[in-house]
């Protein structure tokens, strides 16, 4: 299996973009991506394209063909991929698996989403099938994670709210991110309740963006001038569906890390940079868990010390993670990895790391018999 390198980053700006299409946000992150590269479109060998909600929003199929056409990108081989909040992601693995097997030497990975529509749009589904495609069940899904793992490890709201505030903190040095404004916790926990202990600020936005990269092979890379970004670890796993299972941790979540960590030959203990799933407040604090950064029941207590602010011994989420950042379902996976790619790099702006060399980005969607359908792990290292 070859090596593979990521030498092209670019993301939109997310939030609310009713005016623009799911081609135009796609051409702009592309773009970006190649002009980042370095590489023309005819250089590109394959692409991929992360997608979840276009045929029930937009009625639009196709995306990844539409997207990359406008920047001349055709006549090579297109893959759409719908993953839930993992479609992006997945659709980076497809293309890392595309160039770590030989079948190309460049290609191209986009994740794309437009979840804001304008008023008096008309939609090809059903109400009911609408709300559950939109994840409007996931509020009462994870406030009852919430309540369990407080119940069972003595978490508290103010810890909860603790993660919020962060992620608004570093929200506000990112130029990309949907919601760049600081929150106290007291303003967390009196917002709006959504689903006891969640509040408003406890969850994040639906968004539109779009993010994209540029892979290719370690000897295409020689020629690439820049920092060039290895990606050591990519895994994709999906859940177990058992209904008894214990709702405080995602086992899923548990074996992608393991196997990561395996396939990067490194452990938890050497990661520098770490951007995960913080859909809800509970969600990042059982990632710490889930990820092996501390022992289970222990998040709470890891937002208490600190030890993943920006000045932090493991920060996580400095792009605002998807509390700030916002959510545009399949762009966020793609988005995590530009993120780290640009901490790598040591392009970040006021939210950089210091000196980071290993970073890891996670990502899950989906919901199934009370369990997660999917979840990868990524792990990049800078060469």
């Amino acid at each position: 299996m070859r090596e593979v390198y990521i030498i092209g980053a670019a993301m939109t700006q997310f939030g609310k973009h009713p005016d623009r299409s799911l081609r135009s946000l796609g051409f702009e992150a592309c773009l970006n991506a190649l002009r980042d590269a370095g590489v023309r479109p005819k250089e590109i060998e394959a692409g991929f394209c992360g997608n979840a909600l276009a045929p029930a929003l937009q009625g639009e199929t196709g995306v990844g063909q539409n997207v990359f056409w406008e920047v001349g990108i055709n006549e090579v081989p297109i893959v759409n991929l719908e993953n839930a909040c993992a479609s992006g992601s997945t659709a980076l693995r497809e293309g890392w698996m595309a160039v770590a097997g030989g079948f190309h030497d460049m290609a191209i990975v986009a994740g794309v989403e437009k979840t804001v529509m304008p008023k008096g749009t008309m939609l090809n589904v059903g109400a009911g099938e609408f709300e559950t495609k939109l994840g409007e069940v996931f509020p009462g899904y994870f406030a009852l994670i919430a309540k369990k793992h407080m119940e069972r490890y003595g978490t508290t709201s103010e810890q909860l709210a603790k993660v919020s505030v962060k992620n608004h903190l570093n929200g506000s040095f990112n130029p990309y991110a949907q919601f760049q404004k600081l929150l106290t916790v007291e303003e967390v926990l009196n917002s709006p309740m959504i689903a006891e202990p969640l509040t408003l600020y406890s969850c994040c936005p639906n968004s539109d963006g779009a993010a994209a990269l540029v892979l290719c092979s370690a000897r295409k890379a020689r020629r690439f001038k820049g920092q060039k970004i290895k990606i050591a670890a990519s895994v994709l796993t999906t859940g177990t569906y058992d209904n008894e299972r214990d709702i405080t941790s995602w086992e899923v979540e548990r074996r992608a890390a393991e196997k990561a960590y395996q396939m990067a030959s490194l452990g938890p203990g050497e990661l520098n940079v770490v951007e995960v799933h913080d859909a809800f407040t509970i969600s990042e604090i059982i990632h710490y868990e889930g990820l092996g950064l501390c022992l289970p029941g222990e998040g709470g207590r890891l937002i208490d010390k600190g030890t993943t602010e920006l000045a932090g011994n493991i920060p996580v989420n400095p792009s605002g993670g998807l509390l700030s950042k916002g959510h545009p379902v399949g762009a966020s996976g793609v988005a995590q990895v530009v993120e780290i790619v640009w901490q790598l790099r040591g392009e970040a702006g006021k939210r950089q790391v210091k000196n980071p060399r290993v970073g890891l980005a996670q990502i899950m969607g989906g919901n199934k018999e009370g369990d997660t359908r999917v979840c990868t792990v990524h792990i990049l290292i800078k060469d």
